[in-house]
């Protein structure tokens, strides 16, 4: 049968915020009961823990680098056929509501040339989504967190008021009233929380966080390297808390409609966020930075896939990139893709189809530096290329050593054994890994030597 699909996804949301992924708290009741009918990923990760370049990824299943949105503010090329064209193609309706983030081109840190931060998004630039379209191009430009505006398929400005995700989730909803029932639907809700609030650099939660959740339990990196998250985790775990209200709010909505049992939710986040907490080396070139980073902090995701051939509440616990989910989405769809995108069918994993597959992930990393990282469920090796600004190039020919960090002892990434004699042999053998991932991306293989 043709699978219903929604693609939930919100920014910069760490995956232990979520009570099935460890929160001590009660913040996420409505992801954790689909964990319990679906299937989590304990361990997935972000390929390119920054906007622009991770959301490329999503709708076209390349890497950043051979798209060339390497960085923010580089808009979705035209020559490539993306996530909504195969969709499309299959018979799907599509459904964009959100945060777009591909539509404006130019430099970092200035304006851009082709500028649709707060003007409507053309339509030949909504990377093939033809459907009913509620987005603005960059969310926290065009709104706060309880006012703002967007724009239809029509470029006719749609103005909220009220809680940002209670008002976009709203837009959502309104999908049901007008859809083809004919149809099998993919509705993509981007949400911008609990991304901070650019202008006024603030995470903005509920009005009533900083009271609800003032007995937050820092994580573990957090508590060691502390950045501004005891001032600003109380609101970015209220924001947390209302992206999973809201979910709950579109759970309900198929089951009114009768369609729940007919549809696959993905829950997943771009990346993470390390409060300021990594970065802080002289590579950063002047970032007010959250992410930009291989740490876990900023990789680490949540992802949940509940419905259809996703059930049984099953862990998953070998490791698996986001990059993964075009490919995954489009094989729910009955597209197979193949060699076309990069990843793999997540429902493989799922299923335990695991033999020969490597249990490591692969990323790129922009904008702080120019750099590249293999995490293994041991170890986190990171390399850099020194010198080169990351807002300018994507890649490099000379790499060095960044990190190492050795999870089994050193689970919040403490202590950086990169210089370690007694870590050679393991930084070789990771080295190895390393540039057989870049070469497999990026048709290169450069060398890497120590680090300062």
């Amino acid at each position: 049968m043709a699978y219903n699909i929604i693609f939930y996804f919100t920014d910069q949301q760490r995956a232990d915020t979520c009570g099935c992924f460890g929160q001590p708290l009660d913040i996420t009741p409505n992801l954790d009961r689909l964990a319990g009918e679906g299937v989590k990923f304990d361990m997935a990760f972000s390929p390119q823990p920054v906007c622009g370049p991770c959301r490329a990824l999503f709708q076209t299943g390349r890497y950043a680098t051979e798209t060339g949105c390497f960085r923010n503010n580089i808009m979705l090329p035209g020559n490539v056929k993306t996530l909504a064209d195969y969709i499309e193609e299959a018979g799907y309706e599509t459904a964009y509501i959100g945060k777009w983030h591909l539509a404006s081109d130019g430099e970092l840190e200035k304006p851009p040339r082709i500028d649709h931060t707060v003007t409507a998004v053309p339509r030949e630039l909504r990377g093939g989504y033809t459907g009913y379209w509620r987005a603005a191009d960059v969310l926290e430009f065009t709104s706060h967190g309880y006012d703002g505006y967007v724009f239809d398929e029509h470029d006719n400005r749609v103005d909220f008021k009220g809680y940002r995700v209670d008002c976009i989730t709203d837009l959502a909803l309104d999908f049901f009233k007008v859809r083809d029932k004919e149809k099998p639907f993919f509705m993509t809700i981007s949400h911008i929380e609990p991304h901070h609030q650019n202008d006024r650099k603030h995470y903005e939660g509920p009005e009533g966080s900083r009271q609800r959740f003032g007995n937050f339990v820092l994580p573990g990196d957090l508590e060691a390297l502390k950045g501004d998250s005891a001032e600003e985790y109380p609101d970015y775990l209220g924001a947390c808390a209302s992206l999973d209200e809201n979910l709950g709010r579109l759970v309900q909505r198929l089951k009114d409609e009768g369609i729940y049992d007919d549809t696959v939710i993905i829950f997943a986040s771009d990346h993470g966020s390390h409060f300021r907490t990594r970065n802080l080396d002289g590579h950063l070139n002047g970032y007010d930075d959250y992410k930009r980073s291989c740490h876990d902090a900023a990789a680490h995701v949540p992802l949940v896939i509940a419905g259809g051939p996703f059930k049984g509440g099953k862990t998953v616990k070998e490791l698996v990139s986001t990059e993964s989910l075009p490919k995954t989405i489009l094989a729910l769809a009955g597209v197979d893709v193949g060699g076309r995108m990069i990843g793999e069918n997540l429902l493989d994993v799922a299923l335990g189809k695991t033999d020969n597959r490597p249990d490591e992930v692969y990323m790129q990393i922009s904008e702080s530096r120019v750099g590249r990282a293999v995490r293994t469920p041991d170890y986190l090796y990171a390399v850099y290329a020194p010198g080169v600004n990351g807002g300018e190039a994507a890649a490099a020919e000379v790499y060095a050593d960044d990190f190492l960090y050795d999870m089994r002892t050193d689970p919040f990434q403490l202590n950086n054994r990169a210089a370690d004699p007694s870590m050679r042999a393991v930084k070789e053998e990771l080295r190895g890994k390393l540039l057989d991932w870049i070469y497999r991306a990026e048709g290169a293989r450069p060398r890497i030597i120590d680090g300062e």
